[in-house]
């Protein structure tokens, strides 16, 4: 397995930034998270010249928050350039039945034809009018059927569920972990600082010989943001503690 930063985990920071505080703190590459309006997170040409300057691999893609047939087209695209083996893509809007259709016939035919995983994210807490889940294709079974899972372990202790169990349920499907931790009720806290059980999980995925990519992907404010030492420090810190449980 390869540990990557989320550049979602440093966001306010440019690009080339990112890719260097990951080099520097000895991440094995990035998770690379396309945002709307962040153009260079969109420009391929651009991104393939910070990897190779770098010498930082992009060792996956995040799609936007809004899933779209035409962003997804344009990941595989930049994951062919790159050499990217693993998309993430968050599940549908609820109403979005045109996309969940199309996710659910034309992905499998994708995943063959260009030999790269396109992973469906286990869904956010989000509700409309306070009790409409905001997802479509965001049960267990969903993602069963999906085949191929990103495991968000934030998401996961929003809801309650038990991290261990949810693991041993998608263990078959998972190619990709979005790892953070709950602190005093919020998500993305750093891995070493919080009340899942990360430490027991990353044990079992080093004794299951996980074969994915493991992105941090951590609130910007909880690796101090703004304030470089104090950014360098915390992704050591974060570092460690995984390849510690990890056995790196």
């Amino acid at each position: 397995m390869q540990l990557a930063l989320s550049t979602e985990s440093l966001k306010g920071y440019g690009l080339h930034r990112i890719f260097r505080f990951a080099k520097e703190a000895g991440f094995d590459g990035v998770g690379l998270a396309m945002v709307n309006g962040d153009f260079d997170s969109l420009d391929t040409d651009y991104i393939k010249e910070i990897s190779e300057k770098e010498g930082m691999p992009v060792l996956s893609i995040q799609t936007p928050a809004k899933t779209s047939k035409a962003k997804i087209e344009e990941a595989i695209i930049m994951a062919k350039t790159l050499g990217t083996r693993i998309i993430v893509i968050q599940p549908p809007k609820i109403f979005d039945r045109t996309i969940s259709k199309w996710l659910k016939n034309e992905i499998p035919k994708i995943r063959q034809k260009e030999n790269i995983s396109i992973a469906l994210e286990n869904a956010s807490t989000k509700t409309m009018l306070g009790f409409i889940p905001e997802h479509a294709m965001a049960s267990i079974s969903d993602l069963k059927r999906f085949k191929h899972v990103s495991l968000d372990t934030s998401r996961a202790g929003e809801k309650k569920a038990d991290l261990l169990e949810l693991y041993e349920t998608l263990k078959p499907y998972m190619v990709h972990v979005h790892l953070s931790n709950i602190y005093k009720g919020k998500g993305y806290a750093p891995p070493e600082t919080g009340s899942l059980p990360l430490e027991k999980f990353l044990e079992t995925l080093k004794a299951d010989d996980f074969k994915g990519i493991i992105a941090l992907k951590v609130k910007p404010s909880n690796f101090h943001a703004g304030h470089k030492e104090k950014v360098e420090q915390s992704l050591k810190e974060s570092l460690d503690y995984c390849k510690k449980y990890l056995g790196q």
